[in-house]
């Protein structure tokens, strides 16, 4: 459960610096971003794995490309459920979307499975060698 909450509050952080970064996304309050990290998280887990399955042959052609799209449709949709959350455009949800994506990761990469933080401790063995 620890984890849940963790990467829930992660990716609300990731919210709230897209829209200091991008222009076309606009967060009224941390209640806001909380409940659009919540959406956009259930969002993620039921109804992007189906709209990967949909838009396959269109994601293989773009090789991969196309998954930007259907992430910032998924921020869009999360925009027109929260008040508070809004997202102008297109393009500002492209780029929300990746910057969100690449923010949640780095910080989700620190969080191990039960929610605490990970990290590997390596010690200098001599020459080049660490362990």
């Amino acid at each position: 459960m620890n984890g849940l909450i963790i990467r829930w509050l992660t990716l609300t952080a990731a919210i709230i610096v897209a829209s200091y970064m991008i222009d076309g996304i606009r967060v009224s309050g941390v209640f806001s971003a909380i409940f659009a990290a919540a959406a956009l998280g259930i969002f993620n887990a039921f109804l992007r794995p189906i709209a990967l399955i949909l838009t396959l042959p269109v994601n293989i052609l773009s090789l991969g490309l196309f998954t930007f799209v259907i992430n910032a449709v998924m921020l869009k949709l999360a925009s027109a459920i929260i008040p508070g959350f809004d997202v102008y455009g297109f393009w500002a949800s492209v780029w929300g979307a990746f910057l969100i994506s690449i923010i949640s990761w780095l910080l989700n990469s620190f969080i191990g499975k039960r929610g605490t933080v990970e990290y590997i401790d390596l010690k200098h063995k001599g020459g080049n060698r660490w362990e």
